[in-house]
């Protein structure tokens, strides 16, 4: 079946840079330690219901292969069976219908007679087997469709699982909260006043930490710090003249979440694309 990630698959400069968010949060939490024996608990339970999920699904779509692969054999045994028939009993016909033409002298009224007669049975037979192949290729766009659908479910999972993960480790260790803010200060290098938006029930241990925060930042801008009710699980929002950053923990789940469902689905599209060919 199709991975939720094929090594075939060409990952883009943008891809990367999502996944070395990934990277670099798994890091701050290692190094916080609050939290390394949950996620390793968490991560192995998550994988484990991947497998499962994606294993029902794959058992979901052979089974629907095979009920279609025995119907098109069904449908293309009974296109034989009526041929057969047909043409049994159209050389009975034949041999009867012969003897009355040539009695009757109607010999070119025969030959058109039986011309129309083979023209309908081999359509007909032509009918069945495009039906049959129809059966055949809705059942790959169902099988497609099955692994597609758990695959968008192990990718939402994962990223709720995860999300939860990082918000609790970053709640139970603000030092790692503090060493992400710093990074994202640090690609404010203008000059004048820099806010840095916080959630309601960190900001008196941020503000507690600005001396060390300001060190992140041009030695001639302003470092203001308000609570902002919008950012919660240690994420921050910078805003500046320039414009401002959004560092919130969601909004960076969010942004990797719609990375990986945009993989999955190539990745399905290729799948129905190797198994239609």
């Amino acid at each position: 079946m199709s991975n939720l990630i094929k090594s075939s698959h060409v990952i883009s400069v943008e891809q990367l840079k999502r996944l070395e968010q990934i990277r670099f949060v798994s890091q701050s939490m290692k190094q916080g330690g609050a939290e390394a024996d949950e996620e390793e608990a968490v991560g192995a339970e998550t994988l484990q219901l991947k497998d499962r999920i994606l294993a029902d699904a794959e058992e979901t779509a052979k089974s629907i292969l095979q009920d279609a692969s025995e119907q098109a054999i069904r449908i293309q045994a009974e296109a034989e069976a009526e041929a057969a028939d047909w043409w049994e009993g159209r050389r009975a016909e034949d041999a009867e219908f012969v003897e009355d033409a040539k009695r009757r002298g109607y010999e070119e009224g025969f030959a058109s007679g039986a011309e129309q007669a083979e023209h309908q049975t081999l359509a007909r037979m032509d009918q069945m087997m495009q039906e049959a192949q129809r059966v055949v290729s809705q059942a790959y766009e169902a099988k497609a469709r099955i692994i597609a659908e758990a695959e968008r479910f192990v990718v939402e999972l994962s990223c709720e699982i995860a999300g939860k993960i990082v918000r609790g480790a970053l709640g139970s260790a603000p030092e790692t909260a503090l060493d992400l803010m710093k990074q994202a200060l640090a690609r404010r290098k203008e000059q004048g006043t820099i806010t840095l938006c916080v959630a309601p029930d960190q900001f008196e241990f941020v503000e507690a930490a600005k001396d060390e925060l300001a060190l992140a930042v041009d030695s001639q801008a302003e470092l203001q710090i308000v609570p902002d009710p919008t950012v919660r699980g240690g994420g921050c929002v910078i805003r500046s003249a320039y414009g401002s950053i959004d560092a919130r923990v969601d909004t960076q789940l969010e942004t990797i979440r719609e990375e990986l469902l945009q993989i999955a689905a190539h990745s399905s599209e290729e799948g129905m694309n190797a198994d239609g060919a």
